[in-house]
């Protein structure tokens, strides 16, 4: 028997491709910096909500999680409670009559992904902030008919397997995400990524945006990659803040965001009695890359002198 898809699942939950548009998705791909770039663009609104009044409710969806899966679904940058995770769990568990399918349940990031669905639909959340898991074209994720804008963050060599062995089948996947009749928007990519994503807006009538780093964001920065992650997230947020209110980001907005701006597992510095832990979650060469230099600015501001072979 074939095997459902995300899509049949949520239609069997009862939602349509208009219950899905309601949730003015913004939806995220890349190699590097999603979780951050996804993390920056909820701070970002989160301020000008509380200034503004919109948007009053924000829906996150990042992966994967460090200690329990509620982490990878939060609503105004809290994660849902315990309590409400096996509410909504069992809810949805009960309602795909999962018990008796003979074709088998979701795999467990394509259920985690249908919950964070049920729970933002249910909270009516005026903006979802969603980051794929590791492609584009095929992810689990990609069922948004129309998001409001799709963005893409530096993109390299992972997952070669699944998504090729080139930098330009890597980008074909990710720009998968691309929807006609939605903004796109990019970090600076190397020539012929770009011109895979050029090509892959093309195709949908749609022009894909290259976003510059900017160095008049205001704040401090772990690193240089969050610069790039926390330019693309401005330009995100002014997109969307201009086609649903005709607004954008004050300064103010982007000084409290990047401020505020925390993410578990990711350039994490945590004390721990006289111990002193550098928490990074680096699973690709651009991220190895990333968290060495990260760890290296952290030793040499401590004193020590990093080397090839070794510490002196």
């Amino acid at each position: 028997m074939k095997e459902q898809t995300t899509k049949d699942w949520l239609q069997k939950l009862g939602y349509k491709d208009d219950d899905l548009n309601a949730l003015n998705v913004i939806h995220v791909a890349g190699t590097k910096g999603k979780g951050s770039t996804c993390s920056y663009i909820d701070g970002f609104l989160g301020q000008h909500g509380a200034r503004t009044g919109f948007p009053k409710s924000r829906g996150l969806y990042t992966s994967p999680y460090l200690q329990k899966p509620n982490e990878m679904i939060r609503i105004n940058n809290k994660p849902i409670s315990d309590e409400y995770f096996r509410q909504n769990f069992f809810e949805v568990w009960d309602r795909l009559g999962l018990r008796r399918d003979d074709t088998g349940p979701p795999r467990q990031l394509q259920l985690l992904f249908i919950l964070s669905i049920h729970i933002f639909i249910k909270e009516r959340v005026d903006v979802a902030i969603i980051e794929t898991h590791h492609g584009g074209e095929f992810d689990v994720t990609n069922v948004i008919p129309s998001p409001v804008i799709t963005a893409i963050t530096s993109i390299g060599r992972d997952h070669l397997q699944e998504l090729g062995g080139t930098i330009e089948n890597i980008a074909w996947h990710k720009a998968g995400i691309i929807k006609a009749g939605s903004q796109a928007l990019s970090v600076r990519q190397e020539p012929a990524v770009i011109r895979v994503l050029k090509q892959r807006g093309r195709d949908r009538n749609v022009n894909v945006r290259v976003v510059e780093s900017s160095d008049q964001l205001p704040g401090h920065f772990q690193d240089a990659s969050q610069v790039i992650n926390a330019s693309l997230a401005k330009e995100v947020c002014d997109e969307f803040l201009r086609d649903k209110v005709s607004s954008c980001l004050a300064p103010q907005d982007l000084e409290a965001g990047i401020r505020g701006f925390s993410l578990s597992g990711r350039l994490q510095v945590v004390q721990k009695h006289d111990v002193t832990w550098c928490l990074d979650g680096a699973h690709n060469p651009m991220s190895v890359e990333v968290a060495a230099r990260w760890f290296r600015g952290i030793l040499e501001a401590n004193g020590y002198v990093a080397r090839s072979d070794g510490l002196s």
